[in-house]
């Protein structure tokens, strides 16, 4: 039987807390932790992680999208507009236009 070194018993968020730990303001492995507590039903950590995240990082425009999912289904709709919205400003000045309807139906929606 192989020992198990520190780094394998550690959890893909363990690692990911690490990371950001680390680098607070590297915004791939914050947006990384941010979804892992999302998806692990998290939803308080994934807020405050998303949120750090585009505090630190405005421009990082998957945030936004996945950040106004979060709180629209947490029945948060009035956030949900602000930070899409936000998202909607941050995907036009990134030229990212794919990223901008996306956001734009979600927007949609919860009008």
């Amino acid at each position: 039987m192989t020992e198990q070194t520190p780094a394998q018993k550690k959890s893909r968020r363990q690692m990911l807390e690490d990371f950001v730990a680390q680098k607070p303001d590297d915004a791939f492995s914050r947006y990384g932790l941010a979804l892992e507590c999302m998806n692990s039903g998290d939803t308080a950590a994934a807020g405050q992680h998303f949120s750090a995240l585009l505090e630190r990082n405005p421009g990082y425009v998957p945030a936004y999208l996945m950040y106004g999912q979060l709180l629209a289904r947490e029945s948060r709709k009035d956030e949900a507009r602000r930070v899409i919205s936000s998202g909607i400003d941050a995907a036009t000045k990134a030229g990212n236009q794919h990223a901008r309807s996306e956001m734009e139906a979600l927007l949609n929606d919860l009008s």
